[in-house]
């Protein structure tokens, strides 16, 4: 019976062995693949959150200045000419 208690343990290691190698392998391809992605992405014309937003505030304080510029042409138009 001690033989094949051994033996056991022999697998037993083997296989924490083969899960660590895997896990490492694991994290290896994790570290490849996304430093391909990073790549990838800093080669296209991507912009951040931080500009994106910045640009979005911009278009709608533009879009409320239109309207605003919108109802004062309005406005003035309907004035009677003799003011």
């Amino acid at each position: 019976m001690q033989t094949r208690n051994r033996f056991l343990d022999d697998v037993s290691q083997l296989m924490t062995n083969a899960m660590g190698v895997a896990q490492g392998a694991r994290t290896e391809a994790e570290t490849a693949v996304k430093g391909v992605l990073d790549r990838w992405l800093a080669d296209r014309d991507f912009v951040t959150r931080e500009e994106f937003d910045a640009v979005r505030a911009m278009a709608q304080k533009a879009r409320e200045e239109n309207e605003a510029l919108k109802a004062r042409i309005a406005a003035l138009e309907d004035r009677p000419k003799g003011d």
